[in-house]
């Protein structure tokens, strides 16, 4: 097997402007009482976008939190911030927009190294170009699901990171082969509830992209088995393409993989706590992380 094993899984979250006000909560947490989680994980990064943005993609946001708020929150914790633009239909005059520069701007100049998420090359070449501070992560958007067409993304040297179609998340033997310099690149995302034979994903996050370019459409209407039914985790469960708990202490840590993306931006704040809570937190101190969540007055959940 070409690994190198490794003994610490990174955590990239959802709903960065979306869930703020949780993670206000959640983040101090988990900083006083970490003997509630898991000493074999991290926080690394927490992605998202606010509402109105023209280069968003992946879900429709509705973050509406200050972006100064928003990175001092990022800065005391010491995580990483994603901007989530990976709109797959940009053109080139869509690259000035005022609000998506600025929001580039103030995320190149913190004191954490931060990211974006794209789709476009064309956005890739302009933001190498504009804010070479900003590291770039490959979105799982673009429903890479042939594993050679996978390698060549994985070898792009733009990307610091790059998320595979969930579809992929399995696919052992070949994962294995993959040189140890790449396999810190790899992003599985590990709660994917979309259906695994779905053949209308792009056509999905296309129909988002048009939605944030400001184009009157109609929602997409999923046909996939059980696509109109909505997230359920434990649905999510199921999927051939689920990683859980187990799989990456056991399978992927050992293979040498270290980087998990937990989807959940277009779901409430309570869903993602009990991602958290599956993921990161000790059976026995569930209960304690989910009642200070929940008693806390300043928070709405749902």
């Amino acid at each position: 097997m070409n690994s190198k094993p490794t003994n610490i899984a990174h955590y990239h979250l959802p709903g960065l402007f979306e869930f703020y006000e949780f993670y206000k909560v959640f983040l101090p947490l988990y900083r006083e009482h970490r003997e509630y989680f898991f000493d074999w994980c991290d926080i690394s990064s927490i992605y998202g976008a606010p509402s109105d943005c023209l280069w968003g993609g992946g879900r429709a946001a509705f973050g509406n939190a200050n972006v100064k708020d928003v990175t001092a929150l990022l800065n005391e914790y010491e995580i990483s911030g994603r901007l989530t633009f990976s709109n797959s239909l940009l053109q080139k005059e869509y690259l000035t927009d005022k609000k998506c520069n600025r929001l580039c701007e103030i995320f190149e100049k913190t004191v954490i190294k931060n990211g974006v998420i794209v789709h476009s090359d064309l956005l890739s070449d302009y933001l190498n170009q504009n804010f070479p501070n900003l590291y770039l992560v490959s979105s799982t958007t673009k429903v890479i699901t042939d594993f050679d067409a996978f390698l060549t993304e994985l070898n792009r040297p733009e990307f610091k990171y790059v998320v595979p179609d969930f579809r992929l998340n399995k696919e052992f033997e070949k994962l294995s082969a993959i040189p140890v310099s790449l396999k810190d690149k790899i992003e599985f995302l590990c709660n994917e509830c979309c259906s695994f034979t779905c053949k209308e994903r792009k056509a999905c996050y296309e129909n988002v992209s048009r939605k944030n370019l400001g184009l009157d459409v109609k929602d997409h209407i999923c046909s996939a088995p059980g696509g109109k039914d909505g997230y359920r985790f434990s649905l999510a469960m199921k999927n051939p393409g689920f990683i859980g708990v187990s799989d990456i202490q056991n399978k992927y840590l050992p293979m040498g993989f270290s980087n998990f993306k937990l989807e959940g931006r277009g779901l409430g704040s309570a869903i993602v706590l009990e991602f958290l809570l599956y993921y990161m937190t000790k059976p026995e101190y569930q209960l304690q992380v989910r009642e200070a969540i929940y008693l806390d007055s300043m928070l709405d959940l749902f």
